[in-house]
């Protein structure tokens, strides 16, 4: 497979088998405030220097249940918690289980929670995916407040970048980005 995919070549149905490479609850480290981190299984990005490798295989990992649904759910719960973060892997193709635990989010809390994710696919992208049909990738999308894009460069890596690893990545802020119909950064606050 291409690290570069044509619009519609990769499919959440035909990649995907719903593995969940980690989870970790009250991490203050992928966004703002204090976390819940769900890691899914499996990237075709294959980033060189990929800080989870090992999540690039969707056969890593184990099946994501009703057990873990509900601890997820319990955990973000806690008032502490500002929010979910989607990373992995690539959310946008485990839209499957992504879409299970931030509709059970957003049915708890509603906006009052946030939901942060990392992806490989820049928003433009994501916008030619679902031009390609792939209405998952919109539904994900829809439901997110801030989205950090783009593959990981290494030659572009600046470790003083806040929540990104590479210089090419953008911090996002998607209902304003969806809105306007291209890419309108994120601000905290």
């Amino acid at each position: 497979m291409a690290h570069d995919p044509r619009p519609g070549q990769w499919r959440t149905a035909t990649l995907s088998s719903d593995l969940v490479a980690d989870y970790k609850p009250f991490v203050m480290v992928d966004g703002e405030g204090v976390r819940c981190s769900l890691y899914v299984s499996g990237c075709p990005f294959a980033c060189a220097g990929c800080f989870n490798e090992a999540a690039w295989s969707f056969r890593y990992g184990r099946p994501f249940d009703d057990e873990l649904e509900e601890r997820i759910v319990t955990d973000l719960g806690h008032e502490a918690v500002q929010g979910l973060s989607l990373l992995g892997g690539e959310p946008f193709l485990s839209t499957r289980v992504c879409l299970r635990v931030v509709r059970r989010l957003r049915t708890a809390h509603g906006r009052a929670k946030d939901v942060w994710c990392w992806t490989g696919y820049t928003f433009e992208e994501l916008l030619a995916e679902v031009g390609a049909g792939q209405q998952d990738k919109l539904e994900l999308l829809t439901e997110l407040d801030v989205l950090v894009d783009g593959r990981f460069e290494l030659a572009a890596r600046d470790l003083s970048l806040a929540f990104r690893g590479s210089r090419n990545q953008r911090v996002l802020d998607v209902p304003r980005s969806l809105a306007a119909g291209s890419a309108v950064p994120w601000r905290a606050g």
